[in-house]
């Protein structure tokens, strides 16, 4: 592991964030065996039924999943604590996660969750333990750059890595954060984790949207969302149909939409103030421009002019080619060639490389203010 970050020294008290799944449990391990003094804490988000949970649920939270935390720390000989943050969660991740679809945007869950919850919550908490470093189970590197400042890097394994949910970690964050399992391929993590007789070592890995058991986020919402109803309009303003809020839609949302006969029909802009939901064609979803705001710098520095880069604009996205610039907290992205529902309230993360420069929240389209487009441009931004 002497490409983890190289801050603390072994004997140094490290609290290990460890929800129950292997990848934790795997770098509480690694770090144990690094000779750092570990505490694992499990973090208590939100209360949950086990008893009517489906067979197929992935989240976290369960009794098993706290026992196999506590179970993973008793192997180790390391102590293990509960932490109640269920206030917290409901505050700065399910409210915000309701805000943002009442809203017409469409959040990201877990990069709220480590903003507010792993990297600032938590660490809070390491600080009172005299511990001097939390560490994750992300597949994500932090390495000493050149110039002093830590980088954030993509995790080895390309089909795991964890860096596009990351991009808002602070300089601060960084150098007080270790991720010992992004040095590895997940095979080897489940390796690791047979080999030391842990009990989740053949674990399947947790599902997006942890506190939503069923994964249907529209009940969710329906349950704690008040309705309001509005108009399904195509681009030149004409009413196909309605719906019930704009909370149940997202931008490439094809299923689901109440209409029926003509062309297949995708939502491909959601209008807040007068609560229409914008369908069109296909094509009419694809643009090649759109302002982030606010953004988050890895190196705490904005650039001082346009950046080459490749921008992830999902998760589960290829990154593509892209110009960013800087303009007032934000940034003008362009793109190299038009991208498929580019869609606000999603992250917009920022790469040259492994290395995460940075990103933020997608917003809409480029203000009056920003520099010119380049020529050539035929796309129109459908943000």
């Amino acid at each position: 592991m002497n490409a983890m970050n190289d801050t603390p020294s072994p004997g140094s008290r490290v609290v290990v964030a460890m929800s129950g799944g292997v990848d934790s449990s795997v770098a509480a391990l690694l770090l144990h065996q690094e000779g750092y003094e570990v505490i694992g804490v499990t973090m208590k988000l939100y209360d949950i039924d086990q008893a009517d949970l489906p067979d197929y649920y992935r989240g976290c939270c369960t009794i098993d999943d706290v026992e196999d935390a506590r179970a993973v720390c008793r192997i180790l000989g390391v102590p293990h604590y509960v932490l109640n943050v269920q206030r917290e969660f409901r505050t700065f991740v399910i409210d915000y996660f309701q805000s943002e679809y009442e809203s017409g945007r469409t959040p990201h869950p877990c990069i709220a969750c480590n903003d507010k919850i792993k990297f600032s919550f938590l660490a809070q908490r390491a600080q009172l333990m005299n511990a001097t470093h939390v560490a994750t189970g992300h597949y994500a590197r932090i390495v000493a750059g050149g110039s002093g400042a830590w980088e954030l890097l993509r995790g080895v394994d390309a089909g795991k890595d964890q860096s596009y949910v990351l991009f808002g970690m602070r300089q601060d964050q960084l150098a007080s954060t270790l991720m010992p399992i992004g040095h590895y391929p997940k095979d080897d993590i489940r390796r690791l984790a047979s080999d030391a007789n842990f009990p989740n070592a053949d674990k399947p890995d947790s599902q997006d949207i942890c506190f939503i058991p069923t994964g249907d986020y529209r009940e969710f919402l329906r349950q704690r969302t008040d309705e309001h109803p509005g108009d399904i309009v195509d681009p030149a303003g004409n009413v196909l149909g309605q719906h019930e809020g704009i909370q149940y839609f997202t931008v490439g949302q094809r299923r689901g939409l109440g209409l029926s006969g003509g062309p297949p029909r995708f939502v491909i802009r959601l209008e807040p103030d007068t609560r229409q939901v914008v369908v069109g064609s296909e094509e009419q979803l694809y643009g090649d421009s759109f302002y982030a705001d606010p953004v988050s710098w890895v190196s705490g520095v904005p650039p001082t002019g346009e950046l080459s880069v490749t921008v992830k604009i999902r998760y589960k996205f290829a990154e593509a080619p892209a110009t960013v610039t800087p303009v007032g907290s934000g940034a003008v992205v362009r793109f190299h060639n038009p991208q498929r529902a580019i869609t606000p309230g999603q992250a917009a993360v920022f790469y040259q490389g492994d290395s995460v420069l940075g990103g933020g929240v997608i917003a809409g389209g480029i203000p009056p203010e920003s520099p010119e487009p380049a020529v050539g441009r035929t796309a129109p931004a459908h943000a």
